[in-house]
């Protein structure tokens, strides 16, 4: 497969920095030969953080920085002085980004807001100096805490796209042309199967200055969520989709079967995705006549909204945005 800029996977190693020890210092100066402890508290380490940021939607800015290291805490000094904090390290992840244990696969936290933070790893403590244990009854205590240690592992960032409406179909189903046609997205198009090689995104403009975000994931085959095909890798990208919108073509043997398969790969890898809302577009619709179009509709599968559109003419295409629009905007019961 060509290399391309859109990495949807990285795994890295994270370590957050150490705290800083305290300090044990006793006050001395000029007629002063037994001041009191004035050891000052230890920094606090680094932490790695994970923060959304709109501007990105890959995560390609990770794929060559495997390890990452925060800086550790100064130690504390005299004259209570507090040792200077790590530097935390920022790493701006598209919307969507999902943040597992890499060595027990669990799901850590999830982005899904610009400017939202989590930290990954965080920093240690700093320790307490030795003014912090003065008492009544110790009054010159001799011995400070050291920092906490940092926190290290690896861990795995998924990406997961957000968008308003998923394309789920069969290679050369024409979703891509219809990605091409309703936003200002540039996919690659051609008349031969897996054309589509990584996800797209568009922004579809509606009426009143409204829009919704589609998104185009490579075709799906029979067997995709036992890994076959190309389909098991991008299918998590329209997991958080409101809308599936399923694309079968006009000339397809059978509209039906192909829904239905298509349908059953998408249960197979995730249940949940059966409760998504569903619309189904006939594509390549100018292929068909009146009377074809009349006998096609008696074997479309029932209880799912269908419509007849066609990218090359582009009609149908003004009622594809209103259903769409419609369905993404219904109050659910």
């Amino acid at each position: 497969m060509p290399s391309s800029d859109f990495v949807d996977y990285v795994k890295i190693f994270c370590r957050s920095g150490n705290g800083g020890a305290g300090a044990m210092h006793l006050h001395r100066e000029k007629f002063v030969d037994k001041g009191g402890p004035d050891g000052g508290n230890g920094g606090r380490g680094g932490h790695i953080i994970l923060r959304g940021n709109t501007q990105h939607w890959t995560l390609i800015q990770l794929k060559f920085r495997k390890h990452i290291h925060a800086d550790d805490g100064d130690r504390g000094g005299s004259t209570l002085c507090t040792g200077a904090d790590g530097k935390d390290i920022v790493l701006d992840v598209p919307l969507g980004t999902v943040a597992r244990n890499a060595e027990t696969g669990e799901p850590l936290f999830e982005v899904t807001e610009h400017g939202q933070e989590h930290i990954i790893v965080q920093g240690g403590r700093g320790g307490m100096g030795n003014a912090f244990f003065k008492s009544a009854t110790n009054q010159t205590p001799r011995y400070a805490q050291p920092g906490e240690p940092c926190v290290e592992g690896w861990f795995v960032l998924e990406l997961k796209l957000l968008a308003d409406v998923g394309l789920v179909g069969f290679p050369n189903a024409g979703k891509s042309t219809l990605l091409s046609v309703v936003s200002a997205a540039k996919p690659k198009i051609a008349d031969y199967p897996f054309t589509t090689l990584e996800p797209n995104l568009g922004i579809v403009k509606y009426r009143d200055y409204k829009s919704f975000v589609m998104a185009d994931i490579p075709g799906i085959i029979e067997g995709a969520s036992e890994g076959k095909g190309l389909g098991i890798r991008f299918l998590r990208h329209i997991e958080r989709n409101s809308i599936l919108l399923f694309m079968v073509p006009a000339d397809s043997n059978d509209i039906k079967a192909e829904y239905k398969i298509l349908l059953r790969e998408l249960q197979q890898y995730n249940p949940e995705m059966l409760d998504k809302k569903r619309v189904l577009a006939i594509s390549k619709s100018d292929m068909l006549d009146e009377e074809l179009t009349r006998a096609v509709k008696k074997t479309l599968p029932r209880g799912v909204p269908h419509l007849f559109i066609s990218s090359l003419t582009q009609s149908g295409l003004g009622e594809l945005k209103d259903l769409l629009w419609k369905t993404l905007n219904a109050e659910t019961l």
